[in-house]
Parts: C-alpha cells; structure tokens; sequence
C-alpha cells in the first residue's frame, strides 16, 4: 500500500514521486494486464500510458484516497477496453483465446486499501451469492466441476447421474450466473465472459 502522504507530491507533478510510484507499482500492474492480455508488447505499452494518463489527471489525485486503486482502474479500463474492441471488429476473435491466468483471484487483490472494494471484489462477491443462490443440486455439480476442478465423469459416478446430466447442469448454471453477473454489472460483458468460460 502507496503512503497517502505520496498523494500531495503526484497532485504537484514532483517527478521524483513519480519515479517512487513507478518503482513501487509497474510491476504489479505489468502483472494485473496479464489477467487480460498476453502480448507482452500490448502490455508494457497499457502500464506507460497508466502513468501518462495519471500524470495528466494529476490535479483530480485526492489526498485521501488511493492512487493505486486510480492506475490499476485507468489500466483495467484499457485492457477491457481493447478486449471489447477486439470483439467486436475482428471476425476471428474468440473470448475463449483470451488465457484466464489466474482470474480465479481476483478477489484476493486489494489495491484500494480499507477505504473500499475493488470492482473485481465486488464481481467474485456477486458470484458467490449468485452461486448460493442455485438449486442445491446445481449448485453442488457447479462446486464440484469449476471450483475444485474434479472432472465430469468423476462427479456424475460419485452423484450416480450421466455425463449428460452434469453437462446441462453446468449449462443451466453458467447461464443464471452469466445473466445475474450481466444485469448487476452490465459494463463487464467481456470480464464476465472470461470468467464463466
């Protein structure tokens, strides 16, 4: 966690501060981009425009608040951003060539500090009540397949059902939870998607 007191030095333009935030966070958010991205390239050029955008909006950083939370916010805009745009204007692209990483994650990271929740906090807990909101049966086949990765045919001999029969419940499923995730964050269409792939 960035010391506030940063804040007043970045809000000033002190370029020293910079070389401080740079050093402490470039990183980090090389390594929060790969969540998205896996052009290297692609990524390294999104963390320096962070930095760019920052500086830019510099007069708006608030003494109180965290400037982590700002720079990983202005990349994970850009990521998603970029993602959307691929989406949309290449025929060939597919959500499914986008690596997961470890997106599963997520949640563990905080970089806002106690003042509040990051988005993907949010997102993982409106996952877990849209899990717990499930038939039990559904949601134990879902608990069982995608959360401690046993395999299809491992599930359906140990709850005495088909294949078939675990296929459709994960169907029915990843479909509830992509349209509760949809309607409650309804700007994170390709965040969700990756996330119930």
């Amino acid at each position: 966690m960035i010391d506030l007191s940063l804040n007043t030095e970045l809000r000033s333009g002190n370029q020293k501060a910079y070389e401080v935030l740079y050093s402490l966070t470039a990183a980090r958010l090389r390594n929060y981009c790969k969540l998205f991205l896996k052009d290297n390239i692609l990524i390294e050029d999104f963390v320096q425009n962070s930095y760019v955008k920052l500086w830019e909006m510099r007069s708006s950083i608030k003494k109180d608040k965290s400037v982590e939370s700002l720079l990983f916010t202005i990349v994970r805009n850009q990521c998603l951003n970029y993602l959307r745009d691929q989406k949309m204007h290449q025929d060939n692209f597919s959500i499914d060539n986008i690596p997961k990483s470890d997106l599963q994650y997520l949640y563990q990271l905080d970089f806002t500090g106690k003042e509040e929740k990051t988005l993907e906090e949010k997102l993982f807990q409106a996952l877990k009540e849209s899990i717990d909101n499930l038939p039990d049966r559904q949601k134990e086949i879902l608990i069982k397949c995608k959360i401690e990765g046993k395999k299809q045919k491992d599930v359906a001999a140990e709850l005495g059902i088909s294949i078939k029969a675990i296929e459709k419940s994960l169907s029915k499923s990843k479909h509830h939870l992509h349209l509760d995730l949809i309607r409650q964050f309804p700007t994170l269409t390709v965040l969700i998607s990756i996330l119930l792939k």
